[in-house]
């Protein structure tokens, strides 16, 4: 072979050699490719997992959480302490209330290492939960929960199912309120009353699980304004004067009837103290009251009134007539009860539970004879007993109701059931109209949320009622 054909030969094995180490540098690809598409399936099962604890802004997650608990069992049942994990979730019922708003609060305990303190099983409904919430945040603090006394059965020294608890606390501070999930104490009832708490690590505590971003609450209005007389002939000018406007405000001053204004219409500007001085002339035969307000139209935020006026007939007699009157003098809005304490059922020590009764009647007595409605609130302080003891007095809700007395121009209205505490709520009212009045009696069944082991003794809350 000459050395030219040496030469090809050894380019054409080299050539060969060349292409099977391409062609078995391209398999490795394959694998490559397998493991980019597990990776992918890797992130799709994750998801779900995300979606159900989501991202808030600035990193931090809520939804269910995990943390470490010690709990122990009661003595009689010589357990060992258990130390393990609990998952829970914790939600609320508005998450964007306003400042005074009272929200409700679920604990949700998914698992947890508690167990059936009993050799034997314990039975349905037997088992009632009770725990705290921590809040943080713009309201730093905590929340007593208590669930119902209700379980499916649990085999002797069986891990528990899950449960929750509720409990409502009241707005005081707008901004973002943080809710962790606190120690938690399961008590059974069945051959005897045991207890196992359950209490988070302090070195780790529970991680936030819930939020809620709280608003201010809407301004007071504090404007008022007042008649220099009730009534008068058509076309006689009233004197208005008014107090609590936007200092230096443009003021409108109108007759109404009902609901709906008449054409007497008058402007004033306020002072820089917020007085009102206007002099309204009324000659629509239409008109039972006036009022003040600032802005387009009236508005309970921005309005005063209406405070009651009477047009007069000015009609002129026939002759050898005489016109015979006779004066309706209004009266006032008053409100008497029967009685200054209200009794509540009483609860057992360590169970704790509901405590019911129902508030002494009030007759509210509406003699003023213009088109103002009046409204009935309460406020509650909280229940406090021997040795400091307290009961948040949040945790009385009531049921109003109202009757009206037969030939009442107005229709009592009650309030809507819910919690009382110191922000206050309506028992009752009437709505303004044209013509209002009447006798009308009002009351409210009251239930207590005690929590368990409350120490024992006599508590005693006050109760403040304000009709106006």
């Amino acid at each position: 072979m000459t050395a030219r054909a040496r030469q090809a030969a050894a380019a054409r094995t080299r050539g060969a050699a060349g292409g099977r180490t391409r062609r078995a540098a391209a398999h490795p690809r394959r694998p490559a490719a397998a493991l980019a598409a597990l990776g992918a399936l890797a992130l799709a099962a994750a998801a779900p997992a995300g979606a159900a604890n989501p991202v808030e802004p600035g990193g931090a997650r809520t939804g269910p959480v995990e943390f470490p608990t010690h709990c122990v069992p009661p003595q009689e049942a010589g357990l060992p302490p258990a130390d393990g994990t609990t998952t829970a979730l914790i939600t609320v019922d508005n998450p964007r209330p306003r400042v005074g708003d009272t929200v409700t609060v679920t604990y949700r305990v998914t698992a947890t290492t508690a167990v059936n303190p009993l050799d034997t099983e314990l039975p349905a409904d037997t088992l009632t939960p009770a725990g705290k919430v921590v809040l943080g945040g713009a309201q730093p603090g905590g929340i007593t929960v208590t669930g119902p006394r209700k379980n499916d059965p649990v085999d002797a020294r069986a891990g528990f199912a899950a449960f929750a608890m509720t409990g409502t606390f009241t707005v005081t501070r707008p901004g973002e309120i943080t809710l962790a999930p606190g120690d938690y104490t399961l008590h059974t009832s069945h051959l005897m009353e045991l207890d196992t708490p359950c209490t988070v690590d302090r070195a780790h505590p529970a991680p936030v699980s819930g939020r809620l971003t709280a608003a201010e609450a809407p301004g007071v209005n504090a404007r008022a304004i007042a008649l220099a007389t009730p009534a008068g002939r058509p076309g006689a000018k009233v004197h208005v004067v008014g107090a609590g406007f936007t200092p230096g405000a443009a003021v409108s001053v109108a007759g109404r009837a009902g609901t709906a204004e008449t054409a007497d219409r008058a402007t004033a500007t306020a002072d820089e103290r917020g007085v009102l001085q206007a002099e309204l002339a009324v000659t629509d035969p239409a008109t039972t009251g006036v009022v003040a307000y600032e802005g387009a139209g009236w508005t309970e935020e921005a309005g005063a009134g209406p405070a009651a006026y009477t047009v007069t007939d000015a009609a002129p007699l026939p002759p050898g007539s005489q016109k015979v009157g006779v004066t309706v003098e209004p009266g006032g809005l008053t409100m008497t009860q029967a009685g200054e304490e209200i009794a509540l059922s009483p609860v057992p020590y360590g169970q704790g539970g509901t405590a019911r009764g129902r508030i002494r009647p009030v007759t509210v007595k509406d003699a003023r004879g213009g088109p103002a409605g009046w409204t009935l609130t309460g406020r509650l302080t909280d229940f406090t007993g021997p040795a400091g003891g307290r009961i948040d007095g949040a945790g009385l809700r009531w049921t109003p109701s109202c009757t009206t007395k037969d030939g009442s121009p107005s229709t009592c209205v009650p309030g809507t059931p819910g919690p009382v505490g110191a922000d206050g709520a309506t028992l009752a009212g009437t709505p303004d109209a044209a013509l209002v009045g009447g006798e009308f009696t009002v009351g409210a069944d009251v239930d207590l949320t005690v929590p368990p082991y409350t120490a024992p003794g006599a508590y005693a809350a006050l109760l403040t009622l304000t009709l106006s």
